[in-house]
């Protein structure tokens, strides 16, 4: 609908007494959306406090606009997406408009077609495309969401999306929400106007304005101080009491209702009725979607007339048209906390038949759970239906409660404790943490069969990473032993647990308890082995091939020779190059051990990209956070800091989408590169070490290294990188024997470390690596007699020059300028170092920059501060954008990729031109190609 033009503010004002504040927010961010800055505001408070006031001030404000109208309902609450399923009906003409994933996200999230669960943030992407579609047919869209706290988490977390994403559109989003932890965690990261009681004037107008007889000033001064300015409480109070009365109430010790006071004031409205009117009353709070015919066809189930909603809606209670709406929220409320449990239950079962004869499926069992005292098999079983028809949906909150309440109704068993590991699984898969480890501590352990014992053993080792908690060292250790409850009853549990328990070694490297890396890796081929041999009455799956090839990589890496090893790690890489979609995904983070095993800097780029691409095309947030936090570590050896702190900037600003604190993601070892306070970089390392999580205490510890040898301090990298070189862990420790080769060298001990540099040599002939064999170049110069080391220098500014390993070239140029001015060989030293300064300031390594230009200086070159890095006056955002688009991509490509609308890439793309200089985007890529 749209709205024919609002009043002047100062008419509104007068409505909507003591606003003027909270009005001008609402006028600043319709006019911003007006002129194609969109956003998102929450409108929060205690009921009755005008949130739904503000709502229609913004509704009435709304000129020219196109409104969309949603509010939350509690039997809608477990119902995944049934917010989005109504707020996008007057949208669907615009459906044919988006890209197919995300079509069929938003058919399948709303029940309209069968497919893949889709990820919520997905479906949030196919809602932004249709606003943002309905905006260019029409006008600007604003969307008032009341009772928000009742939608469901699913399209809570689909609309919080949306708002956060809104840049460049013409759209605007006003939540009205209570003060509930819930709902602010899944609206973080939008602006909140929270409202507070009236001021003391405008209270005593509004209660002077609605009392049908007048009261002299103290009085309503007094009376408006009782309810801390609560308008409803006002207006309410001023329609039951006489001034008589509210004198008297207002010299009362006892405070005037408000907040929960106000249940028992509409409780004495409600009793007041006739008691087929207080029946018909509570069947419509219990049936809070606000479905007429439901209602109805449970009233005449309980013997009502089809008219007892007349006088409850005369008595102001209640308004019946195409749909149900009370007054307020605290009159359902009332009404259904103050009938007798009995009463409850019998109107709950009429409804569940009556939602069951409209085949409302969700809502009927919803209600049917509602009905029942005790534990109940056959509702249960109901419930359980309803569970798997959300968990298809993507609804796995709604998936977790209802598996959750269907627990509650199951008989103390098996089947009990198998409904609350599938709903500890839903929970965690939702980000609940807290829910999955409340749900699984209520399991009975003995009676479970291997495959759910399995499952119990997987959900605990996942919520131990998901919440640092203390056993994430175990993690390896807890999935071999789900990995062996799997074993002979579901083969692709068993190989995913598997991998799993090399993932988590990964994430605790040397920290990790009760499992040995040898006996890792047998478990490993031993799956393998399974895998190929399944038996005769297993049917061969791609997942199968695809899981064992890798298995067998990781197991023979471990166990095998270097040289024995290569071959499999090859073919596993080559198996992963050959997936897509939703495969790719599975194996996508698992392939960064592989390809830096085999020293593969373009395997690493290819297989960590398409992942990311892959999910960020799936909406899968999770994986592409995961693959771009990887790929930024990577970029710190094979690309350089700069490169590397792209990807985290995107991290960034892939969190604030989903409403996380963008400012708590710190790269230790990128802080460390990049020059970063020590102390800093010390502390986050051993947090992470106290945490459990090696690995980030490991790439911390082994930055600061390479630091310390930017700044000369090379006692100090040799003391960070010996424990490293005495406790190896896999493809990790080998990155750094050239670091460690530079530090031993540079303190004296060479001899120590040439077992290092003919490693790095015989990795490199078997691997066949440029960049292996650039570092074992570099490395064997440094520990070559002066008279021999020319040689090695050379080959290893020539190895690494043509490849993308751009900091390791500026190194190898760096180390050989110092033996040339060492020789006195001034004018090739500074050759040298001169480009080892420009290699270094466009990377992004501000250390090594410096100990350059100070050679340099030595070297008799007079020393300047350099030229400042040419940088690109781009956001992070602007400059994916900008990649994105001289790489071919369409701006509905780019809108799919970066999770942002059409309108805010456009946008995005304006600014670039207009900064860079250009005006196609030939010219765009052109231009990035000098950065």
């Amino acid at each position: 609908m749209t709205s024919e033009g609002p009043p002047a503010a100062g008419e509104r004002a007068a409505r909507l007494l003591g606003r003027d504040d909270e009005l001008r927010r609402v006028d600043a961010l319709l006019a911003a959306a007006r002129d194609g800055r969109g956003g998102g505001l929450v409108v929060s408070g205690e009921p009755g406090i005008g949130k739904t006031a503000l709502l229609e001030a913004t509704a009435v404000a709304a000129e020219g606009f196109r409104l969309l109208r949603l509010d939350g309902y509690e039997a809608e609450s477990g119902i995944p997406f049934a917010g989005v399923h109504r707020l996008t009906i007057p949208l669907r003409e615009h459906v044919m408009v988006l890209p197919q994933r995300q079509q069929q996200a938003l058919q399948v999230a709303t029940g309209l077609a069968d497919g893949p669960p889709p990820d919520r943030y997905l479906v949030g992407l196919g809602v932004l495309g249709l606003l943002t579609a309905a905006v260019v047919s029409t006008s600007p869209v604003v969307c008032v969401v009341d009772d928000t706290h009742l939608l469901d988490a699913e399209s809570l977390d689909v609309l919080a999306f949306v708002a956060r994403r809104l840049v460049a559109d013409r759209v605007a989003f006003v939540f009205a929400a209570r003060d509930e932890p819930p709902v602010a965690e899944r609206l973080a990261g939008l602006p909140v106007l929270r409202l507070l009681g009236l001021a003391a004037g405008p209270a005593v107008k509004l209660l002077t304005s609605v009392l049908r007889e007048p009261i002299d000033p103290a009085t309503a001064a007094r009376v408006a101080a009782a309810t801390g300015g609560n308008p409803l409480a006002l207006i309410d109070l001023a329609d039951e009491l006489s001034v008589r009365e509210l004198i008297r109430s207002s010299v009362d010790a006892e405070p005037i209702p408000v907040g929960g006071r106000l249940e028992a004031f509409y409780l004495r409205q409600v009793r007041r009725t006739a008691p087929q009117q207080q029946l018909w009353l509570l069947i419509a709070a219990a049936e809070s979607t606000g479905n007429v015919d439901l209602v109805q066809a449970a009233a005449r189930r309980l013997g009502l007339a089809g008219t007892w909603g007349d006088e409850p809606e005369l008595r102001g209670l209640v308004e019946v048209g195409t749909s149900l709406r009370f007054r307020h929220a605290l009159v359902p409320s009332a009404t259904y906390n103050g009938a007798a449990g009995a009463d409850r239950r019998r109107v709950h079962g009429a409804l569940s038949d009556a939602a069951g004869a409209l085949g409302l499926v969700e809502l009927a069992a919803w209600h049917a759970a509602k009905a029942t005292i005790g534990t109940d098999a056959h509702v249960a079983d109901r419930l359980e239906r309803v569970a798997e028809l959300a968990g298809r949906r993507g609804g796995f909150t709604s998936r977790a409660g209802v598996l959750t309440q269907a627990s509650r109704l199951t008989p103390p068993g098996p089947v009990r404790d198998g409904r609350l590991v599938a709903a500890a699984e839903a929970a965690l898969a939702a980000g609940a943490a807290g829910l999955a480890r409340s749900l699984v501590d209520e399991v009975g352990e003995e009676s479970l069969d291997p495959v759910t014992r399995g499952r119990l053993i997987r959900v605990r080792v996942d919520h131990a990473f998901f919440t640092a908690g203390p056993d994430v060292v175990r993690g390896a250790a807890d999935m071999l032993t789900a990995a062996a409850c799997f074993h002979g009853h579901d083969a692709a549990a068993e190989q995913e647990a598997l991998l799993q328990a090399f993932l988590r070694a990964l994430v605790v490297e040397r920290l990790g308890r009760d499992v040995p890396l040898p006996t890792l890796g047998r478990r490993l081929l031993d799956g393998a082995g399974r895998a190929d041999h399944a038996g005769p009455g297993h049917r061969a799956e791609r997942g199968d091939h695809v899981a064992a090839t890798i298995l067998r990589a990781l197991g023979t890496y471990i166990l095998r020779p270097y040289r024995e090893a290569v071959p499999e790690l090859r073919a596993a890489v080559t198996v992963i190059d050959g997936l897509d979609g939703a495969d790719l995904l599975k194996y996508g983070v698992v392939s960064v051990a592989l390809t830096t095993a085999l020293w593969d800097d373009a395997a690493i780029r290819r297989c960590l990209e398409r992942t990311a691409a892959t999910a960020r095309d799936l909406g899968s947030v999770q994986i592409v956070d995961a693959a771009l936090w990887i790929l930024s570590l990577s970029l710190l050896h094979i690309g350089t800091p700069r490169a590397a702190q792209q990807h985290i900037d995107q991290v960034r600003e892939l969190r604030r989408a989903i409403g996380y604190d963008a400012e708590q993601v710190v790269n230790a070892a990128l802080l460390a590169w990049s020059g970063g306070p020590r102390e800093g970089v010390e502390a986050i390392a051993e947090a992470a070490r106290a945490g459990g999580f090696g690995g980030v205490h490991a790439s911390g510890v082994s930055a600061l290294a390479v630091r310390d040898l930017a700044e000369r301090r090379y006692p100090d990298a040799y003391a960070r990188l010996k424990p490293l070189m005495d406790t190896p862990f896999l493809q990790v420790t080998p990155l750094n024997y050239a670091d460690f080769v530079e530090a031993a060298s540079r303190s004296g001990r060479a001899a120590e470390v040439l077992g290092f540099v003919e490693q790095l040599e015989d990795m490199a002939s078997v691997n066949g690596s440029v960049w292996t064999r650039g570092l074992a170049q570099r490395a064997r110069a440094l520990v070559a007699d002066d008279g021999d080391a020319e040689p090695w220098h050379a080959a290893a500014v020539a190895t690494l020059g043509p490849t993308a390993l751009t900091v390791e070239l500026g190194r190898s140029h760096l180390v050989y300028g110092e033996w040339l001015r060492r020789r006195r060989r001034r004018r090739d030293a500074r050759e040298q170092l001169s480009r080892a300064v420009e290699i270094f300031d466009d990377a992004g390594a501000p250390a090594f920059a410096q100990r350059a230009r100070t050679e340099l200086a030595a070297s008799g070159r007079p020393p300047t501060a350099g030229e400042p890095p040419r940088r690109l006056d781009l956001t992070p955002q602007e400059l994916a954008v900008a990649r994105l688009a001289a790489a071919g991509a369409t701006n509905a490509e780019i809108s799919a990729t970066m999770f942002i609308s059409p309108n805010t890439v456009d946008y995005h793309l304006r600014k670039v031109f207009q900064r860079l200089g250009v005006t196609s985007r030939r010219q765009l890529a052109g231009r990035l190609e000098q950065w």
